[in-house]
């Protein structure tokens, strides 16, 4: 397709990703973003092996490694503070981790001379014709373009438009994360601290600036219900569930409520039968999300690279859908596998034996097999050298 107009939803990881390869190409690239301005909080986010070469054909794998948070490893400790094991830093941090925050940062300054970005906006309707897609938006005027995309993540707006609700499509795994930026008076030097009780945990890990730490509650539970995208109904859902736990963990609770950075996510699965209908197809989380732990920051820069790639090299929006999604599913299923097995492993409710797991797992006579293990699945990213 010659340069196309394509409408882009979301500026996280996966929608500024793709406006930078779609513009290369020759598109003219709209991103329009809900939030007022970049969203620049988060954990950190990590890449391994292949994954890396990502960030090279993008030109900032320099700017991403400069960031880099240099984590070390993480400690399991019971309530007294006491080492229990030992997590080596390579399995939660990968050989490059950079907090999310940065990251978009980078993705969105290597585009913005090429894309028109436009914040504090959503497409509130789609509508294909002859002439394209018709969208029109919460506070600009409408606007026709020849592709739509949303790539605006979990709660995707223009899923719903095009798919229907949510709901339809979410697999719950039993598990939420929620996490927020706190004083670092544990005194932490690019480590992290876990502490777990049967089916709940807390997670601390100083990554970058040495005055604060990112600290995370993990823990067994439904659905929120109601409300699930209310950031104080979400604070109680998470104050509620974790209310008496051991170690640290009233002190970072009762930091909670005033967290200005607060994030939460449902470890859930969203699952479709295909990811595009005519003119509109989705990207990343909208797509597939896995929550924490599937590899999403990842495969939706994967994702990105593939969608602009076959876009570039197809006639029509049907074969390089098609071809995007077939090139897709295969990693999107290694990542849905993957995020089934954090929960039980971030939240066990046999502490004793995940702990003597670890203990054997990274032991001097295996850790050498268990690392070539983990990286070695997460290898098989083969990108194909599409025209630029």
């Amino acid at each position: 397709m010659k340069a196309p107009r394509v409408l882009v939803s979301g500026a996280g990881v996966a929608g500024p990703a793709l406006a930078y390869w779609l513009a290369r190409r020759g598109a003219t690239v709209t991103v329009v973003e809900v939030a007022p301005r970049l969203r620049e909080a988060g954990a950190a986010v990590d890449f391994r092996g292949s994954q890396t070469e990502l960030l090279r054909r993008m030109g900032i794998l320099d700017a991403v490694s400069e960031r880099r948070t240099g984590m070390g490893d993480i400690a399991f400790v019971d309530a007294a503070g006491r080492r229990r094991a030992t997590l080596p830093s390579a399995f939660l941090s990968g050989e490059i981790e950079i907090l999310r925050g940065d990251l978009t940062r980078i993705l969105y300054e290597a585009g913005r001379d090429t894309v028109e970005y436009v914040f504090g906006d959503r497409i509130t309707s789609l509508t294909e014709g002859t002439g394209g897609v018709g969208a029109t938006f919460a506070k600009g005027a409408p606007r026709t373009f020849d592709l739509v995309v949303g790539a605006d993540g979990t709660h995707s707006g223009v899923r719903e438009i095009t798919f229907g609700e949510e709901e339809r499509f979410t697999r719950h795994l039993g598990y939420h994360i929620a996490g927020m930026t706190a004083p670092n008076h544990l005194g932490l030097r690019r480590t992290g601290v876990l502490y777990n009780e049967p089916g709940r945990g807390l997670l601390v890990t100083q990554p970058a600036d040495e005055s604060t730490v990112w600290a995370s509650f993990g823990f067994a539970a439904g659905p929120v219900g109601r409300d699930a995208r209310d950031p104080e109904r979400l604070k109680a859902f998470v104050a509620e569930h974790c209310a008496g736990m051991g170690w640290e963990s009233a002190v970072f609770l009762d930091r909670l409520a005033g967290a200005p950075d607060f994030f939460h996510s449902p470890l859930a699965l969203i699952e479709l039968g295909r990811w595009s209908s005519g003119r509109t197809v989705l990207l990343g989380d909208a797509a597939w999300s896995a929550g924490v732990g599937g590899l999403g920051t990842a495969l939706g820069l994967l994702g990105a690279y593939v969608l602009a790639g076959e876009i570039g090299a197809a006639d029509n929006p049907a074969t390089a859908f098609a071809s995007y999604e077939r090139i897709m599913r295969p990693y999107v299923a290694e990542g849905h596998a993957q995020a089934r097995r954090i929960g039980p492993f971030l939240v066990p409710r046999r502490i004793r034996a995940r702990d003597l797991l670890v203990r054997v797992a990274y032991s001097r006579l295996l850790g050498g097999v268990v690392d070539r293990v983990t990286t070695g699945s997460l290898e098989r990213f083969e990108l194909t050298d599409y025209d630029v």
